[in-house]
């Protein structure tokens, strides 16, 4: 972009040219040569526009929090409301996958308040905590945010595919990931950034004290955002994760008056 903020001038040269222009080793300059050139790559990519949102990070409609992260994505790929990308406020709510009898109504009792406050529910759209806070948010008339970790032509879980196609009628689904990309066991990792670098804070609901939820957090707190743990009997394996985060720093929340209130006085 800096020296060639028209992404032009790249499609009209050579691969010695390019070497020099972009300071390129001659082997990745033909790389970079043959890949501009490709005429499959071309199609591929007016197909994805009829089909999805795609948003660059140059785009005025790029959620501006995710900007300021130190890794921001320079595409996301897009299917439902993509207005939502720049609605205010938004909070991540993350945990378990395998959660207990209490989870649902731990998220009822927080997560709610925040709905019918309009504050944009941000989730991973995986098994546990992450489904459950979409499904709560779509019951609730509310609007929802479902990050993938891989493209959007291969939903990943299959079993959330319902799901899936429910927050794309009234929320929002995206992913970094082109739409013909399978999930990697690595890509998780990699979208728990963009989950966390979405919204103002994080809050983690049930998490095992050897949990991936640490992964998301651990992001979040890089991103010098908010993390949040509700907490629960240390008899509750579930909640020694949250109890973990909170003896750690993370802020206590009893109701949604916690989170609510905090983000009033920012």
């Amino acid at each position: 972009m800096q020296v060639d903020p028209t992404l032009e001038i790249a499609f009209h040269q050579t691969p010695s040219e390019l070497s020099k222009t972009f300071q390129l080793t001659p082997k990745i300059a033909t790389k970079v040569y043959h890949y501009l050139h490709n005429i499959s790559f071309h199609q591929q990519i007016k197909q994805d526009k009829q089909g999805y949102h795609i948003v660059t990070i140059y785009d005025e409609i790029y959620p501006p929090l995710l900007r300021q992260i130190i890794d921001p994505p320079l595409v996301l790929y897009c299917l439902g409301d993509k207005s939502l990308l720049q609605q205010f406020p938004s909070i991540s709510v993350i945990g378990t996958r395998k959660p207990s009898s209490q989870a649902k109504d731990k998220l009822a009792s927080i997560v709610t308040p925040l709905i019918k406050s309009n504050w944009v529910i941000v989730s991973g759209m995986a098994y546990g905590i992450d489904g459950l806070a979409h499904a709560l948010t779509l019951r609730e008339k509310g609007k929802t945010i479902a990050v993938l970790g891989s493209g959007l032509e291969h939903v990943y879980p299959q079993k959330h595919l319902d799901l899936f196609r429910n927050i794309v009628q009234f929320g929002l689904v995206l992913s970094e990931y082109p739409p013909q990309m399978k999930p990697r066991k690595y890509h998780f990792p990699e979208r728990n950034r963009i989950i966390s670098g979405l919204s103002l804070g994080t809050l983690v609901v049930e998490a095992n004290e050897k949990s991936g939820t640490f992964i998301t957090v651990d992001q979040a707190l890089e991103q010098g955002r908010d993390v949040y743990a509700i907490p629960d009997s240390p008899l509750n394996k579930h909640g020694l994760g949250c109890l973990t985060l909170i003896s750690e720093g993370a802020k206590l929340v009893v109701s949604a008056k916690d989170i609510m209130e905090e983000w009033t006085m920012k």
